[in-house]
């Protein structure tokens, strides 16, 4: 995979496809393998551009504080340094976070957005559960141990008792991961503070938010807050799922995602 210089960082990113820019934005955990399925599904069609935040997967990794401003600007500088004027900006959880930002500060850039288990604030509920996925690791300094009293915040009870291969594989995948434990540590406060609760109303381009009715950590309710502070929104929620809602329900989210690409 390329790496892009942005800065003093090098961001590690997959562009494939051509047509209109889909650019896919990653969440607190994970790097861009998250969005791989996306990619290959959507590549056909359109040129699909994915990338590892700062302080993920191949990018550059340092301990220092962060903003999802500062991570939002990363973004604009790659598809600046990509050619990429205008695209519709896919966001997972923090990835929303960040694609707000961007929606908000270069409009121009934004053909459309798409935010999928995201918050413009986090509620109360959410900012706990945050917070105590960050403690853990801090205390444990173990990725194991994190992914071990995190799973049961990412899916809905009913595919946590029925999927246990699944499960299994998911815990595997968190735990097995190799990046700085600072730099989650360090984006999960940014997560804590990102605040654009009063500012959506800025927002003007077409916006599909996405919800999973289990989520603690971007909850229904945050998800009304989105979608009442959109004007130009809609929003579409998954039924008895949680924060994974993509990998509970891939058929259903992907014919979602295709059918807003494709009228928009």
């Amino acid at each position: 995979m390329p790496l892009a210089q942005i800065g003093q960082y090098e961001i590690n990113y997959v562009d494939q496809g051509e047509g209109i820019p889909v650019v896919m934005i990653h969440g607190l955990a994970g790097d861009l393998s998250a969005w791989l399925p996306q990619v290959n599904a959507l590549r056909s069609n359109y040129r699909v551009i994915a990338f590892d935040n700062r302080g993920a997967g191949r990018s550059s990794q340092i301990d220092e504080p962060i903003s999802t401003t500062d991570l939002a600007h990363d973004t604009i500088a790659l598809l600046e340094h990509l050619g990429v004027s205008n695209a519709h900006v896919v966001g997972r959880s923090m990835g929303g976070a960040i694609a707000q930002i961007i929606a908000l500060e270069r409009p121009d850039l934004v053909r459309s957005l798409v935010l999928c288990a995201s918050f413009a604030k986090l509620d109360p509920l959410g900012h706990r559960v945050l917070t105590n996925m960050r403690e853990v690791l801090e205390w444990r300094n173990s990725w194991r141990d994190h992914a071990h009293h995190s799973i049961q915040n990412f899916v809905g009870f009913e595919f946590f008792n029925r999927e246990r291969d699944q499960i299994a594989r998911i815990e595997s995948l968190i735990g097995g991961e190799t990046r700085l434990p600072a730099c989650y540590i360090r984006q999960n406060w940014a997560c804590l503070e990102h605040d654009t609760l009063n500012r959506l109303g800025e927002i003007e381009c077409p916006s599909l938010i996405m919800g999973g009715t289990q989520d603690p950590i971007c909850s229904p309710t945050c998800t009304e807050w989105l979608s009442s502070g959109i004007r130009n929104s809609e929003t579409v929620m998954f039924e008895g799922c949680s924060h994974f809602f993509l990998m509970e329900r891939p058929e259903k989210f992907m014919a979602e995602l295709s059918s807003w690409l494709a009228k928009h």
